[in-house]
C-alpha cells in the first residue's frame, strides 16, 4: 500500500516538473512575439490624427489625482480632451478637480455625481455620464491611480492602433510595488490571470478569449456604439473585462500588449487592499465557480504541493536513521519540480517586468493567492459583501450604494425605495 502512495505522490511530482518545463516554450515565445509598446516605437502621432476623449473616473483619489490629470495634460498628441467624474468623492477629489480645469479649461472638463442612479454599478455609471460629454472619435479610459511617465502614451497607443487595424487595444500597465507584499503578491496573481487569458489567444481574432484592463483602453467610438457602452453592463463589476468579450463578441479587433516606459500604476499600497482587491478581480474576471476551482487546484498542485512534499520528505529522511526508500524518492521528485518552477519563474518575472530576485517568494505569494481564490468563491456565491470604493457588493449585485453626503432622511427614503 505504501509503495503504491509513493510512487502516485511521485508520479504527480515528476508530472508537475514536466509542466514547469514545458512553459519555458511559452515564455520564450512570448519574449519574441509580445514586444512591449515603447515611448520611442513612432516619432511623432498619426497623421491625421483622430480626436480622443480621455475618461478618467475619481472616487476618493485626492492622494493620486492631481498626478494623474496633470501627466495627461503633458500629452504631445494635438487632438484630445479630457473628461474627469468625480464619482461621490468624500475627499479633496472634486477641489483638486475644479482647480485643474480652472487652469486648463479648454482641454479639461469635470462632471461631478451626487447619487447613483437605481439599477447601476458605480464606475459603469460615472463613465456613462461622463461619455455624455465625450466629442472624440477615439476613447480612452484610464484609471485614476495611473500617471504617464511619458509624454507620448496617447500618440504612441493611437498610432499602434491604427496601423495594427485594432478597433479595441488595453495596454497593460507598469506595475509599481512598494512593499514586500506587494512584491510577493502581484506576480502571482498575474499568472494566474495569464493562465486564463493569454496574450496570443486574446489577441488571434479566431478565439473566443477575451481580455482588457481597465487601467488604460483605447477604443473606437464606433465600437463602443455598437456594444451597447456602460449602459449594457450597467449592473457588472469588472467592467473592462466585459466590454472587451462584448467587443470581441461583435467582430471586433481587440488587442493586448504590455508597456515599457508609457505609464505605471500602484494596484494596491497594503496587504489587505491586496487581498480585497484581487479576491475582487478574481470573481469578477473568472464569473464562475468552475474556473475559480480549476485555478485553486492547478495552484495546489502545480505551485504550493511541490514545496510542501519536498520539506515533508527532506524532514523524514533527516530524522530517520531508515526511512522507506519511497522518502527519498519523493525528495529527490520535488526538489526537481521545485528547482524547474523557479527557473521557469525567474524568466517569468523578467517577462512581467517584476524582479527575478523575487522568485523564490513565489510559494508564499501562492498561498496568499490560494486564500484569494477560495475568498473570491465565496464572494462570487454570496456568502460574503465586498466593498468597494464605498460601495458594497454581494455576489455580483449592489447592496448599498448610500452617499455620506445624503441625510438620514435621504439615505432612509433610498433604502425604501429598494424595497
Amino acid at each position: 500500500m505504501m509503495s503504491v502512495l509513493f510512487t502516485t505522490w511521485s508520479g504527480v511530482l515528476f508530472l508537475v516538473a514536466i509542466v514547469w518545463l514545458s512553459r519555458h516554450l511559452a515564455v520564450q515565445r512570448a519574449l519574441r512575439d509580445e514586444k512591449p509598446l515603447t515611448p520611442h516605437r513612432y516619432d511623432s502621432p498619426p497623421k491625421p490624427a483622430p480626436k480622443i476623449s480621455v475618461l478618467v473616473a475619481a472616487k476618493d483619489e485626492e492622494s493620486n489625482i492631481e498626478t494623474c490629470i496633470r501627466t495627461l495634460l503633458t500629452q504631445d498628441y494635438p487632438n484630445f480632451e479630457i473628461i474627469t467624474i468625480d464619482d461621490r468623492s468624500t475627499d479633496s477629489t472634486p477641489d483638486i478637480l475644479d482647480r485643474l480645469a480652472a487652469e486648463n479649461p479648454s482641454r479639461l472638463r469635470v462632471v461631478h455625481i451626487t447619487h447613483l442612479t437605481e439599477g447601476w454599478f458605480g464606475k459603469n455609471h460615472a463613465m456613462h455620464e461622463g461619455m455624455k460629454l465625450a466629442t472624440g472619435e477615439w476613447l480612452c479610459f484610464t484609471d485614476a491611480d495611473c500617471r504617464q511617465v511619458s509624454m507620448n502614451t496617447l500618440s504612441t497607443t493611437v498610432r499602434f492602433a491604427i496601423e495594427n487595424q485594432v478597433d479595441f487595444l488595453s495596454v497593460l500597465p507598469m506595475l509599481e510595488t512598494k512593499n514586500f507584499w506587494e512584491r510577493v503578491i502581484q506576480p502571482v496573481c498575474s499568472a494566474i490571470m495569464i493562465m486564463w487569458f493569454r496574450p496570443e489567444r486574446v489577441n488571434n481574432p479566431k478565439t473566443t478569449d477575451a481580455y482588457a484592463n481597465g487601467a488604460f483602453m483605447l477604443m473606437k467610438r464606433t465600437v463602443y456604439d455598437s456594444i451597447g457602452g456602460h449602459e449594457r453592463i450597467r449592473n457588472e463589476l469588472n467592467e473592462d473585462m466585459h466590454l472587451a468579450r462584448l467587443a470581441k463578441q461583435n467582430g471586433h479587433r481587440l488587442f493586448v500588449v504590455q508597456n515599457d516606459g508609457l505609464y505605471k500604476t500602484r494596484m494596491y499600497a497594503s496587504f489587505h487592499e491586496t487581498w480585497r482587491g484581487w479576491s475582487r478581480i478574481f470573481y469578477g474576471c473568472f464569473g464562475t465557480f468552475r474556473r475559480l476551482l480549476i485555478s485553486l487546484l492547478v495552484l495546489s498542485f502545480a505551485s504550493i504541493l511541490p514545496w510542501i512534499s519536498l520539506l515533508i520528505a527532506a524532514t523524514v529522511c533527516l530524522i530517520s536513521s531508515h526511512p522507506n526508500p519511497g522518502w527519498p524518492l519523493v525528495t529527490f521528485v520535488s526538489a526537481a519540480a521545485v528547482v524547474s518552477q523557479q527557473i521557469l519563474l525567474a524568466r517569468f518575472y523578467r517577462l512581467t517586468q517584476s524582479s527575478p530576485w523575487m522568485a523564490p517568494t513565489y510559494i508564499l505569494g501562492a498561498v496568499i493567492a490560494w486564500g484569494m481564490l477560495v475568498s473570491a468563491m465565496t464572494r462570487l456565491g454570496g456568502l460574503r459583501t465586498t466593498v468597494w470604493r464605498g460601495t458594497a457588493y454581494q455576489g455580483t449585485k449592489l447592496v448599498s450604494d448610500k452617499n455620506p453626503h445624503d441625510s438620514p432622511q435621504q439615505q432612509q427614503s433610498r433604502d425604501l425605495s429598494k424595497g
